[in-house]
């Protein structure tokens, strides 16, 4: 019953997700920046490699037992998990690495295997789902606070707005490293905790850009209609503000996204991350820190960890660019 309800969940974020987009690709504007978005073959090509990262989540997210006595394994445990291996094998070798007598491999490994001996191909392809859950679930954690302070702030102004200025300056004044050490001190080391850690910190940088949009909005000719006719301000900020905010927020999310997924490399290299038996590249990255130092250089642990971060940060930051041209076509070069 547990597996079904775990399963559940991923399923649900997917059917939403497509209904959301499904459902926004009906509005005018987000019909002619997905008409702009086709036209831009990079735009694509990025959109088709977050997809593949997406896949690759999602199939880890799916998992069940084989019987009551087993562990839960995945779509992705299934398919890619191989034999331990006594310790080092270098990329489509036979033999282990690095032992004065080297002994010979269960099976083949494209990447080679780390010093416990698991493959790095799935190594690699298990942090992809931690990697999205930290930036989507950040991003649901950070952003609504965000969109709620700012455009409080922004459009009832006075003592509210100078309330939510304070706050922000506050936390702003305060190195985000140490602030986030400091909370992962207190919460302690998971995934749930980092999430919160870096949802608490990272949504100052969206909410003043809510709070200018909204101060510029509050002024415009529809909402002090709507104020005219006794619309309420809740129904204002709702109906009339938020839905013109939402373009800028989407580019500010899409493009935040990539910095999330880099927070967790930097704060599992400092011990704070996610913990140490959960798939991550931030792990990854860390574990292959005396590595470097080994002789010969055992590189393939870090350089696989490296470029999945960097092909999923490129795309992320290259869609991000295409979606806020698209949408503003004043800001094509």
């Amino acid at each position: 019953m547990l597996d079904w309800l775990s399963n559940l969940f991923p399923v649900l974020v997917v059917v939403v997700g497509f209904w959301s987009v499904r459902r926004a690709l009906r509005q005018p504007l987000w019909a002619e920046a997905w008409r702009r978005l086709k036209a831009n073959r990079l735009a694509l090509i990025a959109l088709s490699v977050i997809g593949v990262y997406a896949l690759v989540g999602f199939c880890d997210s799916i998992a069940w037992r084989n019987d009551k006595n087993a562990n839960s394994l995945s779509l992705i445990d299934r398919a890619f998990s191989r034999p331990a291996e006594p310790t080092y094998s270098a990329p489509l070798a036979n033999k282990t690495f690095g032992e004065p007598t080297p002994r010979a491999l269960q099976g083949r490994h494209l990447l080679g295997t780390d010093g416990t001996g698991q493959d790095v191909v799935y190594l690699t392809l298990k942090g992809c789902r931690t990697a999205l859950i930290i930036g989507g679930f950040t991003l649901l954690i950070a952003t609504p606070l965000a969109l709620l302070l700012g455009m409080l702030a922004g459009y009832f102004g006075k003592r509210v707005d100078d309330a939510v200025q304070y706050t922000y300056t506050v936390l702003d004044s305060i190195p985000n490293i140490l602030l986030l050490i400091a909370m992962l001190l207190v919460l302690g080391r998971g995934l749930p905790q980092l999430c919160v850690a870096l949802g608490i910190t990272s949504w100052v940088g969206l909410c003043r850009l809510a709070r200018g949009e909204t101060l510029k909005h509050r002024e415009r000719e529809y909402v002090r209609a709507a104020r005219a006719l006794g619309i309420s301000h809740g129904r204002i900020l709702m109906h009339h503000i938020l839905p013109n905010l939402l373009p800028i927020i989407v580019i500010s999310v899409t493009l935040g996204f990539s910095g999330l997924v880099l927070s967790e490399a930097i704060l599992s290299y400092l011990q704070l991350g996610v913990a140490a038996g959960t798939g991550s590249w931030g792990n990854m990255i860390d574990a292959s820190r005396l590595e470097l130092a080994r002789d010969p250089v055992i590189w393939w642990n870090l350089a696989a960890a490296s470029a999945a971060l960097f092909i999923l940060v490129l795309a992320f930051n290259l869609f991000g660019d295409a979606l806020r041209d698209a949408i503003d076509p004043r800001l094509n070069s």
